[in-house]
């Protein structure tokens, strides 16, 4: 396992773990209910998905 020879200053650390951030998911509407969801995934919502309908991926609430 290699380790560091020097100890790393804080400036280098903290400019090295910059470059950690996170994005934002991307969305979109869905063509058959225009709700938002995320592109090449079937719908929450509905289920649909490149004109086809999946049941499976219909989402279900709790009831109570």
């Amino acid at each position: 396992m290699a380790v560091p020879k020097r100890k790393m200053s804080r400036s280098n650390t903290r400019s090295r773990r910059a470059n950690w951030r996170t994005t934002a998911t991307a969305l979109m509407a869905c063509p058959q209910c225009r709700s938002m969801k995320q592109p090449h995934m079937a719908c929450p919502s509905c289920g649909s998905y490149n004109g086809r309908h999946y049941a499976a991926a219909e989402r279900t609430e709790l009831q109570g």
